[in-house]
This record gives structure tokens, C-alpha cells and sequence, in this order.
């Protein structure tokens, strides 16, 4: 496998700003213009529709490829644009995972969002060993200068920071521990944001985080929280234009309609898009019976898509993969019968469930 230093990657841009894109390779592979699927999601037109998914898959599974292209508008890498992956040593990129989903998005006319450049989770070894703020911010901004340098113009939409805020916040500073935070406390936000939008000023940028739609304590300190966290960065001129909600909905958690869309009500006063970025219904609670779990794991996605819907009108949808084939929610939530979960909107077959169809019931919605 190729790797790819930090001046590898300067050294190759250079040449492509001086020679133009025709036949290279590595960074002008990626010079072509976007689609602007995003802009489908305006008044009239179906919300965009897409799904989280991996790469190896798509070249191995050519059925799970061919459900990609023909359901999906916008893709999300599950993982190959993380840092485990994208960068697994000081100073060395590998772009080969992401390059190849980049270029089936290309082929095939889809979106492509970016996922995820400043994250508590998932770090590679080597960053434990960065040792003082000044390092910090070097590694971080030459991270995101790195990666999302090579996909200008053709990833308009970025999960820029991902889930920042612990289990139960008492506030906005109530930040998951993370070499981040413990390096530069707060300040990881606005210095990833504004080195995002440094490198691609047309660029969507996108807080996502999780255990927003529920009823209970827990979740209202998570809303409230939130919230202050994105006030703060609004009051300081911090670029930010969406919040991502994840939306993986549990059965044994009631949605809190009234406080989720009192919230979206203040996400849309500070001028906020909203995303629904790893739509999933976690079903291990559910029972065994297909027909009836399957209705069932449609009916909570609708309760969630009705509150959301009924207040702002997604600019995506997306789920946290698109076939039962390939889903995280075993590894984490296994049934206890041993039975399959059925978390996605096609099943392990590709056949199309309740839940796609509540999905595309959304989605077409006329606001």
C-alpha cells in the first residue's frame, strides 16, 4: 500500500495547480465539479437520500454495489476518511480507501459527505504521544489542511467535529475527553472549524452528535447543552452551517416530540441547516417475528421523521448504512434470540423494508 507524506501531498498539489487536471492522477482526480445533489433538497424536490458505506464492500459485493447506485443520491464513508485509516502515522496519509470511493461516487453521479475530521474516538496510536497545545493544533490543522485539500470542490458537506459533548453535559464545555481537549481544551472546535472552512470556504460544515430526540434528563442536558455550545461559536464568528443528528433510535427510549422540536426551533433561529446523518433503529429490543419487528422499526423512524419534518426540512437523510449486510449494531447490540438485526432499509437480500418506504415517505414530503 502506497503512503503519502505531508510534502508528498504539497509537492503533488503544486503540480496539479501549475499542469492543470488532464491526465493525472492523486489530487486532480478529484477536480471534477459536483453534483450539487444537496441543492435537490429544495422546496418541491425530494430530500437527498443517502447511506454510510465501505469501501471494500463496494468493490467485493457488485449486488450491495448496484442497491448503492440505484437507491442512494449522496454516500458517507463508514470509515475511510477517519484518522485510523486516512492517517495512521505522524507525517503519512493513505488515500487509497477513500480515493476508491471517490471514484465510484464520481462514475456514478453521488454525493459524497465527509466523515469526520475532529473526533474523540477512533485515533490512531501515535497521536497519545502528542504532547503540548503548540503540537495539538499543528497536527490538527495539518490533518484537516491535508485531507480536505485533496477533495476541494468535490465534498461539499463535512461532519467537521463529531459528537463533542460527554453522555450527561452539565453545560458546553462538558467536552469528551480526548487528546483535543486535553491539549486545547474548548478552543479543538473553533480551530477545526475555521481551518475547514480556510481550506474550503464553499464547504458545508456540520457539528454532529447523538441522544438528541429522547425523553428524559440525560437528553435535555444534551439539548441544552447543545445549544449553548452552538450559540457560543455563533457569538465568537466560528464558521458553522448545520447540525448533524445522528437518529440511531432505540426502542426502549420514547422521542420527546415537543422538547426535539423546540430545539430544531432554536437550531433554525440561529440560521442552522439540519441533517439527519446515521439514521437507524436499533431493534435487539424488538420482537423476533420479522413482519411485526420490521413494522415496527418503520413506525419509531416515522415518529422521529414526523417531529423533524413537521419543523425544518432536512437538507439530507441519511442512514448509518443501507443493507442489513452490512451494519455496526450486532457488533454493539446483538439480539438475544441470535436472530439477525434488521436496523436499515433493505434487508440482507437488498429487498427494500417498512423502513425505506417510510424514508422515501419523508423525503417527498411537500413542506
Amino acid at each position: 500500500m502506497t503512503t503519502h507524506s505531508r510534502r508528498d501531498f504539497l509537492v503533488q498539489a503544486a503540480h496539479v495547480a501549475a499542469l492543470g487536471t488532464a491526465g493525472l492522477s492523486g489530487v486532480s482526480a478529484f477536480a471534477t465539479p459536483r453534483p450539487q445533489i444537496f441543492a435537490a433538497g429544495a422546496a418541491g424536490k425530494p430530500i437527498p437520500y443517502g447511506a454510510a458505506v465501505r469501501a471494500d464492500a463496494l468493490t467485493s459485493d457488485m449486488s450491495y454495489r448496484e442497491a448503492v447506485v440505484a437507491n442512494c443520491q449522496i454516500i458517507v464513508p463508514e470509515g475511510e476518511m477517519k484518522w485510523p485509516d486516512i492517517h495512521p502515522a505522524r507525517g503519512e496519509y493513505r488515500f487509497e480507501k477513500a480515493d476508491a470511493l471517490m471514484d465510484f461516487a464520481r462514475q456514478n453521479q453521488i454525493e459524497v459527505r465527509g466523515h469526520t475530521l475532529a473526533w474523540y474516538g477512533g485515533m490512531p496510536a501515535w497521536t497519545a504521544t502528542i504532547d503540548s497545545p503548540a503540537e495539538a493544533e499543528r497536527e490538527l490543522v495539518d490533518h484537516i489542511e491535508t485531507v480536505v485539500s485533496r477533495y476541494r470542490g468535490t465534498i461539499p458537506s463535512w461532519d467537521v467535529v463529531n459528537e463533542p459533548l460527554v453522555d450527561w453535559p452539565d453545560g458546553p464545555a462538558s467536552l469528551r475527553p480526548s487528546i483535543w481537549t486535553r491539549q486545547l481544551g474548548p478552543n479543538y472546535l473553533p480551530i477545526a472549524l475555521r481551518a475547514t472552512a480556510a481550506v474550503d470556504p464553499d464547504a458545508q460544515l456540520v457539528l454532529n452528535e447523538y441522544d438528541i430526540e429522547y425523553r428524559g434528563p440525560r437528553f435535555a442536558a444534551r439539548r441544552k447543552a447543545l445549544l449553548q455550545l452552538l450559540r457560543s461559536l455563533r457569538d465568537r464568528d466560528v464558521p458553522l452551517h448545520a447540525v448533524g443528528l445522528q437518529a440511531h433510535l432505540f426502542a426502549s427510549r420514547a422521542i420527546d416530540r415537543d422538547a426535539l422540536q423546540d430545539f430544531l426551533r432554536e437550531v433554525t433561529a440561529l440560521k442552522l441547516d439540519v441533517l439527519i446523518t446515521e439514521l437507524d433503529v436499533i431493534d435487539y429490543e424488538f420482537p423476533g417475528k420479522i413482519s411485526e419487528r420490521d413494522a415496527m422499526v418503520a413506525g419509531l423512524a416515522g415518529q422521529f421523521l414526523e417531529a423533524v419534518c413537521d419543523v425544518v426540512r432536512p437538507k439530507a437523510i441519511l442512514t448509518w448504512g443501507l443493507s442489513d449486510r452490512y451494519t455496526w449494531v450486532p457488533t454493539y447490540f446483538k439480539r438475544p434470540d441470535g436472530k439477525p438485526n434488521r436496523p436499515l432499509p433493505l434487508d440482507a437480500d437488498l429487498k427494500r423494508k417498512p423502513l425505506f418506504d417510510v424514508i422515501e415517505e419523508y423525503r417527498r414530503k411537500v413542506v
